[in-house]
C-alpha cells in the first residue's frame, strides 16, 4: 500500500512528484488499470473467489454470509485505503493490511480471509491478470497502427522514391514499399505479444513454496481437493492452467519473456520515427502539424518532429526493461527473496504504460503523414542518372560490349558527375556526359527513355499489394481487431 497523503490536506498534486507517463502521455484506460484501487479491488476478488472455491471443497467454516459481505465490497474505497495505510504503518506488510481493511468491512469473513494462502497468492495472481489485460489494450493498438500504415502503403505502393543503404542513396523502392517494412516489424511485434497472451498461465494457490502444504492441510490430505482449487480458480479467472511448477512466487522468468515481446515494440517504434525524422529532414514525408503548433520557441519557421521524438525517447526507456527483468530473475535465490517486490512495482506498471504511450503516438502519427511527391520527385531525378547505370552496363553486353570495360567507362564518368555535385554544387551531369562519350554511342539513343524512375522500383507495387491488400497477411492478422479499428478514432495527444 503506497503511503498516499490523504486529500483531506489539501495538499496540491503540484507539490509532489508525478509520473510523466500518467500526467502527459498514456491512456486513462492502462492507467486506471496498474492503479491502487484496481490492482487492491483485484486482490479482494481473488480472496473471494479462493474462499468460495474452498468452500464448495468442504470447508464448511466458511459462510454464506461471509461471502456475501465479500462480495459486497470487491472495490476497495478511499476509506478502505485509508484503514489499510493506518495498518501497513504498524505492521509493514501490505498484504495483512488489506487483509484487515477488508475484515473491517465483512467482519462475518475476517476470520476466513487469505484461508490456506501466501502473500504471493493475492500479488502474483493479480500481476498475471493485469499483465494479461494490459497486453489486450496493447494488442488492440498495435493493430490500429498496423491498419493505419497499411493503408498508406496502399496509397503510396507506387510512389518512387530513393532508398537509402548505409543512408546513402541506393536503388528505387516505392513510399509504400518503405511503410509496409514498417508493418512487417509490426506484425511481428503483434503476434509476439500475443502468442506470449495466449500462453500466460495462473500462479493458482501454491501455499509459501510451491507444495500447497497449507492447503494439504485444510482439505485434510485430500491432494485431489488441491488441483480442483486451482482449476476452479483458472476457471474463475479466465485462465488455461496453472504454471506446472511454482516456488513462493511464479517464476520471474514470466515476466522476462513479457517484457521481451512487449518490449520488443520499443526497437520497431525506434525504427519507424527515426525513418520518419530522417524523411522529415529530406522534406519527403511529415508527421501530422497542427496550424498552431509551435515547432520552436526561438525559431519561428521550425516544424521540429515533436511527436517522433517523443515516441523515439519513450521507446527507449522501453527498451531498457528486459534488462531489469533479467536481473530480478536471476537474483531470485532458491524459493524467492523480496528484493523482487520494489523493483517490479514499478517495472511492471512502466512497461506497459510505456508501451501504451508509444502506441497512442504511433497511431496519431501514422494516421496523419503527409507525403510530398513534388520533393520526392526532384530528389530521385538529382540521384537516378547514378540508379540507370547498371541498366547502361546490361544493355551494352547486350550489344556485345564487355562488361568490365563498360563498367569501368561508367565508373569513371560517375565520379566526375559527382564531383561537379559536390565540389561546384552543380546538378548531376552524367547523362550528359555519357551522351559525349562515344563509347557509349550504342545505347544514345535509350537513355532519355531509361530516365523513368518507375522503371527502377522493381516489384515495389505487387510487394505491397501482396502484403497489405485484401486477403494478404496483414488483412488476416486484424481481423480479430476489425470492430475495434472501425470504432476508434484515431488517437489525440495530450500534450
Amino acid at each position: 500500500m503506497a503511503n498516499v497523503t490523504p486529500a483531506s490536506t489539501g495538499v496540491s498534486p503540484y507539490d509532489s512528484y508525478q509520473t510523466s507517463l500518467t500526467t502527459r502521455y498514456c491512456s486513462p484506460a492502462m492507467s486506471q488499470l496498474f492503479s491502487q484501487r484496481s490492482r487492491h479491488s483485484t486482490w479482494r476478488k481473488l480472496w473471494l473467489s479462493l474462499a468460495e472455491s474452498e468452500k464448495k471443497l468442504g470447508i464448511d467454516t466458511i459462510t454464506d454470509e461471509a461471502l456475501e459481505q465479500m462480495s459486497a465490497h470487491l472495490t476497495v474505497t478511499d476509506e478502505d485505503f485509508e484503514v489499510a495505510r493506518i495498518e501497513e504503518k504498524s505492521r509493514r506488510h501490505d498484504v495483512m493490511a488489506h487483509v484487515h481493511a477488508f475484515g473491517a468491512v465483512a467482519p462475518a469473513a475476517a476470520g476466513i480471509i487469505h484461508l490456506a494462502a501466501t502473500s504471493c497468492f493475492v500479488t502474483d495472481n493479480t500481476e498475471l491478470i493485469l499483465a494479461r489485460e494490459a497486453m489486450d489494450l496493447i494488442c488492440k493498438k498495435v493493430a490500429k497502427v498496423i491498419a493505419n500504415l497499411s493503408a498508406f502503403a496502399l496509397r503510396w505502393k507506387s510512389e518512387p522514391t530513393l532508398a537509402y543503404t548505409h543512408l546513402q542513396a541506393a536503388q528505387l523502392i516505392t513510399v509504400g514499399k518503405r511503410a509496409a517494412q514498417w508493418v512487417l516489424d509490426l506484425m511481428l511485434d503483434l503476434h509476439a505479444i500475443e502468442q506470449v497472451r495466449q500462453e500466460l498461465k495462473f500462479r493458482g494457490a501454491q501455499g509459501t513454496t510451491g507444495t500447497q502444504a497449507s492447503f494439504v492441510s485444510i482439505f485434510e490430505g485430500d491432494t485431489s481437493k488441491c488441483d480442483q482449487l486451482n482449476e476452479l480458480l483458472c476457471r474463475n479467472f479466465g485462465f488455461p492452467s496453472c504454471y506446472d511448477i511454482s516456488t513462493q512466487t511464479y517464476t520471474r522468468k514470466v515476466d522476462l519473456i513479457i517484457a521481451n515481446a512487449v518490449a520488443g515494440l520499443g526497437s520497431t517504434a525506434q525504427k519507424i520515427t527515426g525513418d520518419i525524422r530522417h524523411l522529415m529532414h529530406w522534406k519527403e514525408i511529415e508527421e501530422p502539424f497542427e496550424s498552431s503548433q509551435i515547432g520552436s520557441s526561438a525559431m519561428a519557421y521550425k516544424r521540429n518532429p515533436m511527436r517522433s521524438e517523443r515516441v523515439y525517447s519513450l521507446a527507449r526507456e522501453l527498451m531498457s526493461k528486459p534488462a531489469s527483468f533479467a536481473a530480478t530473475h536471476s537474483d531470485q535465490w532458491a524459493e524467492r527473496t523480496l528484493d523482487d517486490s520494489a523493483i517490479r512495482r514499478i517495472d511492471i506498471p512502466e512497461m506497459f504504460l510505456l508501451a501504451d504511450a508509444i502506441c497512442i503516438g504511433l497511431d496519431n502519427i501514422s494516421d496523419g503523414l503527409v507525403v510530398y511527391p513534388a520533393v520526392i520527385a526532384s530528389r530521385v531525378a538529382a540521384e537516378l542518372p547514378f540508379m540507370i547505370t547498371e541498366e547502361i552496363i546490361m544493355r551494352l553486353c547486350a550489344k556485345g560490349v564487355s562488361r568490365q570495360h563498360a563498367h569501368e567507362e561508367i565508373r569513371v564518368l560517375s565520379h566526375q558527375a559527382g564531383a561537379v555535385v559536390k565540389q561546384e554544387g552543380k546538378p548531376n551531369d552524367l547523362v550528359e556526359r555519357i551522351k559525349a562519350n562515344e563509347f557509349f554511342k550504342p545505347i544514345w539513343g535509350e537513355l532519355d527513355g531509361m530516365l523513368k524512375a518507375e522503371l527502377y522500383t522493381g516489384r515495389s507495387s505487387e510487394i505491397v499489394e501482396k502484403y497489405c491488400g485484401s486477403g494478404g497477411p496483414v488483412s488476416k492478422a486484424l481481423a480479430p481487431y476489425a470492430d475495434y479499428i472501425r470504432g476508434v478514432t484515431t488517437a489525440s495527444l495530450n500534450v
